[in-house]
């Protein structure tokens, strides 16, 4: 068990990082929720020294509020030299950031250009670190769905996927950040693969959609031509324990999902 610590989480206010900032607590350290809201902007720096003061590690699950190319690589690398300028004179001793699994691959897409970026900035930093490759979320089908819509039907490659739930991400980020930093990548994945296109329609099935998924070879993952490597870890992933099938019964009771459409 690791000794009472002082964690900072940047982006302490969203989806795994509110999880997190639980998970963490409950484990007895002090943890900073640091976010704009909370009067700490990693962008224009405003708060960050107080925030870090004393801290010893630093998880970043920030994302940035935009996904136009130019501005997602801006804020990662603005946010990035900012956080390494503020950790080095803080004293941190464990950098651990949330990236996406396929990175490298998608290069085609501005935003995982501005993610390798980011992976890049926290390798040059000189703190010790852990970068976590996480796959899709079980929340994101829903988004992916709506962004493949046209018309009544949503088009998408039947492209392996192997998502998993933001529970089991933020459990094991915590479990990744009271460990010592393995100055590498640690993958993480949900406990079963499957094509992006049956995932989705699995999840309209469920929220009784009438939207119709097409499966097509051709089609593109939020642009991106992918294929049965695109989005899947390498050997050994971390794997959370969640199936999607039981992420999805738990989605309706707590969204009270019954009616016809949504």
């Amino acid at each position: 068990m690791a000794k009472h610590m002082k964690i900072v989480v940047i982006g302490g206010s969203g989806l795994i990082g509110k999880k997190l900032v639980q998970n963490l607590r409950q484990d007895g350290h002090e943890v900073v929720a640091a976010s704009p809201s909370s009067g700490v902007n990693t962008i224009t720096g405003e708060g960050l020294a107080e925030a870090l003061n004393g801290s010893q590690v630093v998880v970043d699950v920030s994302n940035a509020p935009s996904w136009d190319d130019k501005a997602v690589l801006e804020f990662f690398e603005t946010s990035g030299r900012n956080l390494f300028a503020a950790e080095a004179a803080a004293g941190v001793r464990h950098h651990v950031a949330l990236s996406v699994v396929g990175t490298d691959r998608l290069l085609a897409s501005g935003y995982f250009r501005a993610k390798m970026a980011q992976e890049n900035l926290i390798k040059a930093s000189g703190i010790p670190y852990t970068i976590v490759r996480a796959t899709q979320f079980f929340e994101f089908m829903g988004g992916i769905a709506q962004f493949s819509t046209v018309g009544q039907t949503v088009h998408l490659p039947p492209a392996l996927a192997q998502p998993m739930a933001a529970d089991d991400i933020a459990s094991i980020l915590a479990e990744i950040t009271l460990a010592s930093p393995v100055n590498g990548i640690i993958e993480i994945a949900g406990p079963e693969r499957a094509g992006l296109d049956e995932l989705v329609r699995r999840f309209l099935d469920a929220t009784k959609d009438p939207r119709q998924v097409i499966t097509d070879v051709d089609a593109r993952y939020y642009g991106l031509v992918v294929n049965n490597q695109s989005l899947i870890p390498g050997a050994n992933p971390r794997v959370g324990a969640t199936f999607f099938e039981d992420w999805l019964t738990r989605y309706l009771i707590e969204n009270k999902v019954s009616q016809a459409g949504s």
